[in-house]
């Protein structure tokens, strides 16, 4: 009888786009609900708080876009000289990388004789990949895309900041500053928890711990507006 295929599927599979996805979401909600709450508490116009927050929306994704990109591109780029230094090693000199692969392997346990066929069947399957892996840390589920976490952070960012504009559109305009942040607030917990389930960890804690500092930021965004500004 055949045995039954095993299939796992991890939590560090999801790292890469998870990061920027919840990023760009959870950035797009507060920065641009912390502006329309501050326009609105220096007694702007309804037109002038959602010019404010579509500038906010579509000056934010931009921002996002390119800052994931430059920052993971940078990590790629370190991944990209760490494998081509680590090409011109084993080509210069196999037997002392056949050593490190066997040191390693050692100090995670393994002994000497086992650490040694293991490294010279991994040398001799795929000598690269196993000294990307083991020495450099580098895997296919985490390695830098930069374009994709671009989109990612872009994209989110565009939809999380259009759910506090929305309020913004149909909200009366006594209450616009209350509904803005409730409603807000609510959409960032909800993303917290989501976050957090989708990366093994408690959906309260992530909840509670979007929704304090989010708080925190609309708080004193709304200080500021009401300290500062006038009829704009």
């Amino acid at each position: 009888m055949p045995r039954a295929i095993h299939l796992e599927r991890h939590f560090t599979q999801r790292i890469g786009w998870l990061r920027a996805a919840v990023l760009g979401a959870n950035d797009g909600i507060v920065s641009t609900a912390a502006l329309v709450v501050g326009v609105a508490a220096a007694q702007a116009t309804r037109s002038s708080i959602l010019v404010a927050g579509l500038a906010g929306l579509v000056a934010g994704a931009m921002s996002m876009a390119a800052g994931e990109y430059v920052s993971v591109s940078s990590q790629a780029d370190t991944e990209k000289a760490d494998l081509a230094r680590e090409r011109r090693e084993l080509a210069e000199s196999p037997d002392a990388e056949l050593d490190e692969l066997r040191g390693i392997y050692e100090k995670r346990g393994l002994d000497a004789e086992l650490a040694r066929r293991v490294a010279e069947q991994l040398t001799a399957h795929d000598v690269l990949a196993a000294h990307m892996r083991d020495e450099l840390g580098i895997t296919e589920e985490q390695a830098a895309r930069p374009i994709q976490a671009a989109l990612a952070s872009a994209g989110t960012f565009s939809v999380g900041a259009a759910l506090p504009l929305l309020i913004a559109i149909v909200a009366p305009a006594r209450l616009l500053i209350a509904l803005v942040s409730a409603g807000s607030l609510a959409c960032l917990a909800v993303l917290g928890a989501l976050a957090a389930h989708a990366g093994g960890a408690g959906r309260w804690r992530g909840a509670i711990r979007v929704t304090f500092w989010s708080a925190l930021a609309l708080a004193l965004t709304a200080t500021v507006g009401r300290l500062f500004g006038t009829s704009v």
